[in-house]
Parts: C-alpha cells; sequence; structure tokens
C-alpha cells in the first residue's frame, strides 16, 4: 500500500513539475505591411494566435505602415492587432534604428516618433501601453549609453522588455522563403519543421541554463518576429512545447518573476539573450554562449544559394 501511495506522490509531483514550466510569446516588428498585402490584407498570423488562444505582446516599430502604399489598409491591419484580446501592445520606436549607432537624441526622437499612432489606438481599445523593447535589443555600446537609455525609457514609464529564450527566426525565414518563392515546397517544409526542432532546441538549452542557476523553474519569456514562418509553423511549435508541459502566460506574468529584477551585467550593444546578461564573469557568458545552440547549418544552406 505504501509502494502504491509512493508511486502516486511521485507521479503527481512529476506532474507538477512539468505544469510549473511557463513562457510569454512576444513578438517584434509589427506590423508587416508587405506580407499582409501579400496575403490580400489577410493577417495569417494573428489568425493563427487567435486558434490556439495564444497571449502575445507584440512590438511596434510606425514606419512599417509606409512600406506599401496602402496606409489605410495597413492602420486597419495594426488596430485588427490592437483590437484582438490575447494582444498586449509594445512600442519598438518608429524606425527600428539601432541606437548604438544613431546616439541618444536620435533614439529618443525615434521613440516618442514610434507611439505616435500606438497611444491613440491602444487608448481606443481601453489597452496600456507600458512596454519597450530595443531595436536589435542594442541598449548602446558602454554602461554609460546604457544608463541612460534606460533612464529616457524609465521616464516615459515604459518597462524595457527582456527577453530568454529567441531563435533567430529572422534569419531562417529569409531561407524558407526563398524556398516558397521559387516553389520548392519540400524544401519550405523541411526548414520549417527544422526550425521547430532548432526552436525546441535553444528552449531545453535555456531552460537547463536558467536551472542551472536558479535552482528553479522560470517564468521565460520567448521573442519571434512577425513573418510568414512563424505564421505557418507556429501552431507545430506550441504542441511541441505543451507535450514539454509548457503553460503560456501573458508578459504581466512573466514579468512578475523576481529574475527580472535581477541586475543586467552586460554592457555591450549585441542583443543576447538576459540569461547571458545576467552573468557577470565576461568568459563564462561567452563559454555558455559557444556552448549553445546556433543556426549555422541555416546559414551554410542559405550561403550556396547565393
Amino acid at each position: 500500500m505504501k509502494r502504491i501511495v509512493l508511486i502516486v506522490f511521485l507521479f503527481v509531483a512529476t506532474l507538477a513539475g512539468i505544469a510549473q514550466k511557463k513562457v510569454a510569446f512576444t513578438i517584434d516588428d509589427v506590423p508587416n505591411s508587405k506580407l499582409y498585402q501579400r496575403q490580400g490584407f489577410h493577417n495569417n498570423l494573428l489568425a493563427k494566435i487567435d486558434s490556439l488562444q495564444l497571449p502575445v505582446t507584440i512590438f511596434i516599430n510606425e514606419a512599417r505602415l509606409f512600406d506599401t502604399d496602402s496606409l489605410v489598409k495597413n492602420v486597419r491591419a495594426l488596430s485588427n492587432w490592437a483590437r484582438d484580446p490575447l494582444v498586449t501592445l509594445g512600442n519598438h520606436t518608429y524606425s527600428h534604428g539601432m541606437y548604438s549607432a544613431e546616439g541618444l537624441e536620435s533614439f529618443k526622437m525615434d521613440v516618442i516618433k514610434g507611439e505616435y499612432l500606438t497611444r491613440e489606438i491602444a487608448r481606443q481599445q481601453h489597452k496600456p501601453l507600458q512596454y519597450f523593447r530595443f531595436p536589435y535589443n542594442d541598449l548602446g555600446t558602454d554602461s554609460t549609453q546604457h544608463v541612460q537609455s534606460l533612464a529616457f525609457i524609465s521616464s516615459l514609464h515604459y518597462i524595457n522588455t527582456p527577453f530568454t529564450v529567441h531563435s533567430e527566426d529572422w534569419f531562417v525565414e529569409r531561407l524558407y522563403t526563398y524556398y516558397k518563392e521559387h516553389q520548392m515546397q519540400k524544401d519550405a517544409e523541411r526548414i520549417g519543421k527544422a526550425f521547430v526542432a532548432k526552436t525546441l532546441e535553444y528552449f531545453q538549452y535555456t531552460d537547463d541554463l536558467m536551472k542551472q542557476q536558479t535552482g528553479r523553474e522560470v517564468k521565460h519569456i520567448y521573442l519571434m518576429h512577425d513573418n510568414t514562418l512563424n505564421a505557418d509553423y507556429l501552431g507545430e511549435l506550441i504542441q511541441a512545447l505543451k507535450k514539454k508541459g509548457y503553460q503560456f502566460i501573458t508578459l504581466d506574468d512573466a514579468m512578475t518573476d523576481p529574475i527580472y529584477s535581477q541586475a543586467d551585467s552586460y554592457t555591450e550593444k549585441n542583443g543576447i539573450s538576459w540569461v547571458y546578461r545576467w552573468i557577470k564573469d565576461r568568459q563564462e557568458r561567452e563559454r555558455l554562449i559557444g556552448k549553445g545552440p546556433n543556426i549555422h547549418d541555416f546559414e551554410m544552406e542559405m550561403d550556396k544559394l547565393k
């Protein structure tokens, strides 16, 4: 009898441990106006998000509204994002410039310009606009620039939005789109499935690394982009993560994890995950980055197509 009780206890404990895996999905570079135009102004990614009932936070570049000559339709598409109850809104600057290259004053203007329409749309939908993400996750070239940029963001009452997991989908998208545009569907499918598998590697490595550093599960934040690859394969990724025990939460929920109050020790410009930014020792940071997953196979395949 005691053995049965012990087995049941271990089973329940295992399920509880699995259920603790949580992640918030965030989407950069919204809206993808050129993609919407190719899709007949139907937003396939938003439709997939609705079908999955997946809470997301989008980071908006208003300049992308002018990527095509259909401004009215593009604004309507952005409004559809904002209207969706699953969607939280964030500022990603107007033009997606690199702060370390442009300097503080230009960066300030880009941030303010980037909220002009978004704040009005947020007001109409009775939603806050409180999250900000740096383009390229570039907070500056040194500690001084980091302090200056974060102080400015704070003065506008924005919360700087970190991430723990990403999968370089912006690059894999290039390869995937190439095959689709050249009617090479089998290759496109191969890349799509390989992308899902690679993303799972990133999740596993990051989750293991955080458990080693903190001794617990953390609430992860995943960074992705508004593109065809994600519109086509988000469903497969979500199902695979569910099998691994992940629950999908809002960014508000994720940011309650004390890990995001931890000091950022990284003062360079490259946009690496906060998992590495929290590591003080530079050599250890670089060792762990080098040990983690990479997209070299995708890069080599792309090089062969050039």
